[in-house]
Formats: C-alpha cells, sequence, structure tokens
C-alpha cells in the first residue's frame, strides 16, 4: 500500500517548475505537493486511510488513539477517512475540525465534532513545511481541553517543521518524507 500511495502522490501531487510556488507557509520552492489531489479523490482518500488505519497508525504506536483533528481543509478529508476505517471495525474515533478562526455567532468554537467525548487526540496535517498550521491546530485543540498526543501528517517537507512541533512536545510521524522523491533542492 504504502508505495502504491507513494506512486500516487509522484504521479498527482507532485509538481516542479522553474518558476517557485508560493507555499502557504510564505516560503518559496520549485517543488509543490498538492496533496489534496490525494484527499479529494475518493479512490486515493480511501487507501491513504486504509495504509494509515492498517499500517501506519501501528508501527507508530498510535492504534488506540479515540480522536483525530487538525487545521481545516488540509487534515479535514483525512480525518473524516480515518474514523470512516475505523468504523469498519465497528471502533468510534472522532474526527474533529480545527477552525482557522472562530465564527462570529452561535458557540463560537474554534474546534468542532466530539470534543466533549474524548480526552486525547492526534494532530493531522497534509503537508507540513514549516509547522505554523499544526501549530496553529495544536494550541486550538489543547485551548479546548484536549491532550494532544502526536502528529501524523502525509508529507514532512524537510523545512523546520517537525523540529517546531516536536519542540512542543509532540512527536511526528509522517508517512513520507521531501527526500524520498529524489535530490530536491
Amino acid at each position: 500500500m504504502r508505495e502504491e500511495l507513494f506512486q500516487l502522490i509522484q504521479t498527482h501531487a507532485y509538481r516542479f517548475r522553474e518558476e517557485p510556488f508560493t507555499l502557504a507557509s510564505g516560503k518559496k520552492s520549485r517543488h509543490y505537493f498538492n496533496c489534496k489531489e490525494i484527499t479529494l479523490h475518493p479512490q486515493r482518500l480511501e487507501l491513504l486511510c486504509k495504509y494509515i488505519v492498517e499500517k501506519h497508525l501501528p508501527e507508530s504506536g498510535l492504534d488506540e488513539e479515540e480522536a483525530f483533528g487538525g487545521l481545516t481543509m488540509g487534515a479535514d478529508p483525512i480525518c473524516f477517512g480515518i474514523s470512516l476505517e475505523y468504523r469498519k471495525q465497528s471502533k468510534n474515533v472522532f474526527p474533529l475540525i480545527v477552525r482557522k478562526q472562530a465564527k462570529d455567532h452561535g458557540t463560537k468554537n474554534l474546534v468542532e465534532g466530539g470534543v466533549n467525548a474524548v480526552k486525547s487526540c492526534v494532530v493531522v496535517d497534509d503537508v507540513i513545511t514549516t509547522g505554523g498550521s499544526t501549530l496553529q491546530a495544536i494550541k486550538s485543540l489543547r485551548d479546548a481541553g484536549l491532550e494532544v498526543t502526536a502528529c501524523i501528517c502525509i508529507l514532512d517537507r524537510e523545512e523546520g517543521g517537525r523540529k517546531a512541533i516536536e519542540e512542543e512536545g509532540i512527536k511526528v510521524f509522517p508517512l513520507f518524507k521531501k527526500s524520498e522523491f529524489g535530490s530536491l533542492d
């Protein structure tokens, strides 16, 4: 499954061009990974989440977690997909959505989902560069009273994000690293 996912990312999510892309972090890079090409395609998302639940989480020691959440939009399909994979095993594992900013009406919650049903969660992201989005999600999850036990992501761009997250006491378990895709500058 991992090799199939690697090929799907290489074929559908990875882009190279001479004129640099601007990343969410504000950094520039000629190498871009649009993992939405995986997470917003039903068949690819199903394979990704099946791999995460059946292989990646057990290998990382994270197969007894009660919730997965991260900053909307990168984490949302992954969290829902993981939850549905666990439903196939008759387990309730909650997806949590972390808003980028609080609504100005209603409950004004930053974190939506089964917050009151769980005590801890794994933070999720599609791509980690500097870790800014993931750190924002961690803060919101903690502010909602949850213990953040670990972090999983599809791709670690190996540009300081993992270190920044681990400095917050959160171990990062990427499925892939940018360096696995060859000599990328």
